[in-house]
């Protein structure tokens, strides 16, 4: 007999609480929140449209949420604990429960809080729910290939490049992009554990 197929992921929307951040539930309470944070249209240069107007944000939650419906995604707005703004959003997506398999993706956050601890901590929250809780063995991230500040960021906290899928994607300006991709495995999540707790630290 074949072995007993493992339990699919449960993949349903929760708050992910920090010191830095804490992730709600993407809802449509959010996208004058995220209008306001996502008004430098260079935040999302790398991303497959660039939202500009209200409308247009509010197009990006209810694709997020017609996702989650369809149980092909789990968005979520991320707050800074400081001031209770709205200052970016993230999501899982491409959840396959059957492989026990997420990636992490359609991040971006407002300029104001790159480069600061937030970023780092949603992984770390992402992670740790993906891991801990929902019992993933793998989590994909990827990125364009000409993206190099993403790419060092992915690489520094410890995800495995595995390699590039050539004109793998249309995306602005009907650019063919070449997408890196990246890994964690669960027995490598320790390790990247570790890591992302020592750069919050620091």
């Amino acid at each position: 007999m074949p072995p007993p197929h493992p339990d699919p992921l449960d993949v349903r929307p929760v708050t992910l609480e920090g010191e830095h951040a804490r992730l709600e539930p993407l809802a449509l309470t959010h996208v004058d929140g995220l209008a306001a944070a996502g008004r430098d249209p260079e935040i999302f240069r790398w991303m497959p449209w660039t939202p500009y107007t209200r409308a247009d944000f509010e197009r990006l939650v209810r694709d997020a949420l017609d996702a989650q419906a369809a149980g092909s995604a789990l968005p979520w707005a991320i707050i800074e604990r400081a001031s209770g703004a709205i200052v970016g959003s993230t999501r899982l997506l491409a959840i396959s429960p059957a492989d026990l398999r997420v990636e992490v993706g359609w991040t971006w956050l407002a300029r104001r809080v790159q480069r600061t601890p937030i970023n780092t901590e949603c992984k770390f929250l992402i992670l740790r729910h993906c891991f801990e809780t929902l019992g993933c063995v793998r989590v994909e991230l990827k990125t364009d290939f000409r993206n190099e500040q993403s790419r060092r960021a992915i690489a520094r906290i410890g995800a495995k490049e595995e390699g590039i899928f050539r004109r793998h994607m249309r995306v602005q300006h009907g650019v063919m992009r070449d997408t890196v991709w990246f890994s964690i495995l669960d027995d490598e999540w320790p390790g990247v554990r570790a890591r992302l707790a020592a750069m919050l630290r620091r």
